[in-house]
C-alpha cells in the first residue's frame, strides 16, 4: 500500500493550534514557518518515496540470524544510509554533539511519518535516539565525548536491554550481574530478551544500554546499576575495534514488525562502563524510557494514520450496492461503498481518533520541550509535571487507538482486508506489540493512578482539567460551538469528580488502584481529545468567519469535531461505571475456581 504524509492537517496542528514558530522562537532554535514546512515537505518526500516501499517486502522477508549475524531485509541498509546521509538521523540531537537540535514538536511529525511508512524501520532509529538522551543527561563527560557524536550522527545505532526471561515487568528479579575491574570498567554477564536491534547489519557499531548489578547492590530494584555496553570496544582513536563478549543468541520469531530484529542478547563478561551513579540504574532508564514511551504512542498513531489513508482509498474505488436514499454514483454499476452510514461511521472513527490523537501527541511534544528549553525553573518544571501526566497515556491510548483504526480498515476492506496483498492485516499484526513493549498498557494505567494521580492528589489533573475549561469557555462565546462546548465542559466538571473518587477509593483499598486504572485512563483520553476538539473546532471557526479561502478543510473539521463529540466522548460513560463497579467483584473470584 501507498503512503502520503498529512501534511495539511499536521501544518493545522502545528501552526494554527500550537503555534509552532512562536514556541521554536521561545526556545531559540530559529526556525520559522518556513523553515518547519520546507523539513515536512522533505520528510513527506523521503517516507513516501524511500520508506514506504520496503514496509511490505520487509514483512515477508523478515530478518535472519546467520553465525551470530543479523541481516535485515532487502533495501533497508541502503535506506538507513540515506537516513543518516541526509541527516533525518541527528534530527533531535544536541547541537553540541553534532546534533541539530530540532523541537519534539517539530519533530513528532515526522517521527510519526516513519511509523506509518515503516515500523520495523523506524524501530531502528528511535531507541537509538533514546539513548542519546539517556547518556546526554546521566554519562560521563569521557562517555559523552567517546559515544555520542557518532549516535548523534546515526553511525551508531543504540538499544535498551532490560527484559529477561524472569524480569519483564519487574525489574527486581533481574539477574544480570556487573564485576567491576582495576581498571574502572566492568563486565557483565547475563542474558537480555526481546532487544529490538541489538544486531543489524547497517550500523558500524551497536551501542547496548544494560541494566545489571554490580556484587553489593541492595536487593530489589534500589540495586540496579546503568552500564554502557558497546559491540565493538573503541581504539585509540575512537574507532570500532576488537568485537567485545557478547553476541545475539537468537532472534524471535513475532506476530508483526517483522522487519525489525528483536534479539536475544547473551552478556558473556562484557566490558561495560557504569553511567550515572551505581544503583541509580533504574532512573537513569527512566530518562530513556519516557521518551521511548512517547515515541511508542506515535507508532500508534502512524499505524492509525497508515490503516486510515488504506481504508478511505478503498471506501472511495470500491463498488457494491447502491446507497439506501438511491443511487448515487449513476454513471456505475453501483455506488462506491462511502456512501454507506456504516463504512461512513467506521471512516470517521479512525479520521476522528487519529487527528484528535495528532493533537494529544504535538501537545505532549511541547510540554517536553519546555521541559528543558522553558526559560524560567518554574515553567521547567510545570511542563516536566505535565509531560509526566499525559506519557501513560499517549502511550496507552494511541497505541489502543492503532490497534482498533487498524482493525477498522481490515472491516472496511471486508474479505480484501484479511488478505496479505491489501496491506490492511500487516497493520493491525505490526500494531498490536504496540500495546505490550515498553510497559504494557496496563502497566500505564497504573503509572497514571499510582505515580500521578494519587501522588498530588489529582493536582496535576486538576489543573489540566482547568486549561480545557478555559477552552470551552472561550468557545461559548461562537454560537456555533455552544453546544459542543457546553457537552465538553459538562464532561471535564464529571472527569473531575471522578479523579476524586477513585482518589477516595484507592486510598481505602489498593486493590482498587488495579481495578480502576484501564477504564480511568480511557475515560481521561476520551475526554482530553474532546478538549482538543473543541480548540480545533474554534480554530476552524474563526478561520472560516476570516473567509478562508480552505473552507472545505475548516468544515471538516466542524464535522469532526461534531462526530466525536455524539458518536465517540459517550464511550467514557461505560468506562466511568465500570470502573465505579469496583475490585470486588474483580477478586471475588478464587484463582483455583478458573476452570476450564
Amino acid at each position: 500500500m501507498s503512503y502520503q504524509a498529512p501534511l495539511r492537517d499536521m501544518r493545522f496542528v502545528l501552526h494554527e493550534l500550537f503555534d509552532a514558530s512562536a514556541h521554536c522562537a521561545q526556545l531559540g532554535t530559529g526556525l520559522d514557518r518556513e523553515l518547519i514546512d520546507g523539513v515536512l515537505e522533505e520528510a513527506a518526500a523521503f517516507t513516501a518515496n524511500e520508506i514506504a516501499p520496503l514496509n511490505r517486502n520487509s514483512d515477508e522477508e523478515g530478518c535472519r540470524l546467520e553465525n551470530g549475524q543479523v541481516s535485515t531485509p532487502r533495501g533497508f541498509r541502503a535506506a538507513y544510509r540515506q537516513y543518516v546521509d541526509n541527516g533525518w538521523a541527528s534530527m533531535t540531537g544536541p547541537v553540541e554533539f553534532g546534533g541539530q537540535g530540532f523541537p519534539q514538536l517539530v519533530a513528532f511529525a515526522f517521527h510519526e511519518m516513519l511509523m506509518s511508512a515503516s515500523l520495523s524501520f523506524r524501530v531502528y532509529s528511535g531507541l537509538t535516539e533514546g539513548a542519546v538522551l539517556a547518556l546526554h543527561k546521566h554519562g560521563s563527560a569521557e562517555l559523552k565525548a567517546g559515544y555520542l557524536a557518532k549516535m548523534v550522527s546515526g553511525q551508531w545505532t543504540g538499544t535498551m536491554c532490560l527484559t529477561e526471561p524472569q524480569a519483564g515487568t519487574d525489574l527486581a528479579l533481574l539477574r544480570s550481574r556487573a564485576e567491576p575491574q582495576a581498571d574502572g570498567s566492568f563486565q557483565i554477564t547475563g542474558s537480555k530478551i526481546f532487544i529490538s536491534g541489538g544486531e543489524q547489519d547497517f550500523s558500524e557499531n551497536i551501542i547496548h544500554l544494560v541494566l545489571a548489578r554490580l556484587p553489593d547492590a541492595p536487593v530489589g530494584v534500589k540495586g540496579i546499576s546503568l552500564f554502557l555496553v558497546p559491540k565493538f570496544l573503541t581504539d585509540a582513536d575512537g574507532a570500532p575495534g576488537r568485537r567485545n563478549a557478547l553476541s545475539c543468541g537468537a532472534i524471535e520469531h513475532k506476530m508483526g514488525i517483522k522487519g525489525a530484529s528483536t534479539c536475544v542478547m547473551n552478556f558473556d563478561g562484557a566490558t561495560a562502563y557504569l553511567v550515572g551513579e551505581a544503583n541509580q540504574g533504574l532512573a537513569c532508564m527512566f530518562t530513556m524510557m519516557n521518551d521511548a514511551r512517547f515515541q511508542v504512542g506515535l507508532q500508534g498513531l502512524g499505524i492509525g494514520e497508515a490503516a486510515f489513508q488504506g481504508a478511505l482509498r478503498y471506501a472511495r474505488e470500491r463498488l457494491q450496492s447502491r446507497g439506501l436514499t438511491g443511487p448515487v454514483a449513476t454513471d456505475k454499476v453501483a455506488d462506491p461503498i462511502i456512501v454507506h452510514p456504516d463504512v461512513r461511521r467506521m471512516l470517521l472513527i479512525q479520521k476522528t481518533l487519529v487527528e484528535g490523537g495528532r493533537m494529544l501527541a504535538a501537545y505532549t511534544a511541547r510540554q517536553l520541550d519546555l521541559e528543558h528549553g522553558a526559560e524560567s525553573t518554574e515553567a521547567r518544571k510545570a511542563a516536566s509535571k505535565r509531560a509526566a501526566l499525559l506519557i501513560p497515556i499517549v502511550k496507552a491510548f494511541l497505541t489502543d487507538l492503532g490497534q482498533e483504526v487498524a482493525s477498522h480498515a481490515v472491516q472496511v476492506y471486508g474479505g480484501h482486508g484479511y488478505i496479505r496483498e491489501w496491506g490492511m492485516e500487516q497493520l493491525m499484526r505490526d500494531s498490536r506489540i504496540t500495546q505490550l513493549y515498553e510497559g504494557t498498557n496496563g502497566i500505564q494505567a497504573l503509572d497514571l493512578i499510582r505515580r500521578k494521580l494519587l501522588a498530588d492528589g489529582g493536582a496535576e489533573l486538576a489543573a489540566l482539567q482547568e486549561e480545557l475549561r478555559s477552552v470551552c469557555n472561550e468557545a461559548l462565546g461562537q454560537p456555533a460551538l455552544s453546544g459542543l462546548a457546553r457537552v465538553v465542559q459538562a464532561r471535564l466538571d464529571e472527569w473531575h469528580g471522578l479523579a476524586a473518587e477513585v482518589i477516595a477509593r484507592c486510598q481505602h483499598d489498593a486493590q482498587e488502584i488495579g481495578a480502576a486504572s484501564v477504564d480511568f485512563l480511557h475515560y481521561s483520553a476520551y475526554v482530553l481529545l474532546a478538549g482538543f476538539w473543541v480548540q480545533a473546532a474554534l480554530c476552524a471557526q474563526r478561520s472560516l468567519d476570516a473567509g478562508s479561502a480552505e473552507g472545505d478543510f475548516y468544515r471538516a473539521k466542524l464535522a469532526s469535531a461534531d462526530f466525536f463529540v455524539k458518536r465517540l466522548l459517550p464511550r467514557a460513560s461505560s468506562h466511568r461505571l465500570a470502573l465505579l463497579g469496583g475490585a470486588d467483584c474483580l477478586m471475588a473470584l478464587r484463582a483455583e475456581h478458573f476452570a476450564f
